[in-house]
């Protein structure tokens, strides 16, 4: 359920496209974020680091988009979200030798620090991947197609590499049990 719940703000975001514009569903976006955030600070008492960044984020560049009625700036946050967490998990890890991934996973198994860093390595350069791929499709090709992109191909993407990284960890866990 708290899953489903992260992408509400992205649901409303394409529903007030389809319906009215880039412009309303970019304030729709804006609106839903922050009361997703007061929801969750009202039930948590806290907000984790990637919501504060997210909720930064759609605040600048929907901000931007709608004070100059300029839709480039929406499209340049899906790039700055992918960008920041991959500085981040390369960050964290070599700047503070803190690996993200382990610490997410870690508690679930025990694998060698190695196979953190492979994983980590590999997140930080799928985020990129992402980032770059939104610029080439937000700026070469139609709204409506990075719209639905954004909302459905990226989430595609996102859905199969977590599921290659837990293939990968499922089968070094097995390779150390043996």
């Amino acid at each position: 359920m708290k899953q489903f719940a992260e992408f509400i703000p992205l649901i409303i975001f394409f529903v007030v496209y389809k319906t009215v514009d880039i412009y309303a569903a970019t304030g729709a976006l804006m609106a839903a974020t922050c009361i997703q955030m007061l929801v969750v600070w009202l039930k948590h008492k806290k907000l984790e680091k990637m919501h504060l960044v997210t909720l930064v984020l759609v605040l600048f560049f929907g901000g931007l988009t709608m004070f100059f009625q300029d839709d480039a700036f929406i499209k340049w946050k899906v790039t700055a979200v992918n960008g920041l967490f991959a500085i981040g998990l390369l960050i964290s890890r070599y700047g503070f030798r803190k690996n993200l991934i382990k610490q997410m996973l870690g508690k679930e198994m025990t694998l060698p620090d190695v196979v953190w860093d492979k994983a980590n390595l590999a997140w930080a350069g799928f985020f990129s991947f992402c980032g770059a791929l939104n610029v080439y499709v937000a700026f070469n090709l139609s709204q409506e197609f990075w719209v639905n992109f954004k909302v459905f191909g990226l989430l595609g993407l996102t859905l199969l590499f977590t599921f290659a990284t837990a293939i990968y960890l499922y089968r070094q866990q097995q390779a150390l049990e043996k």
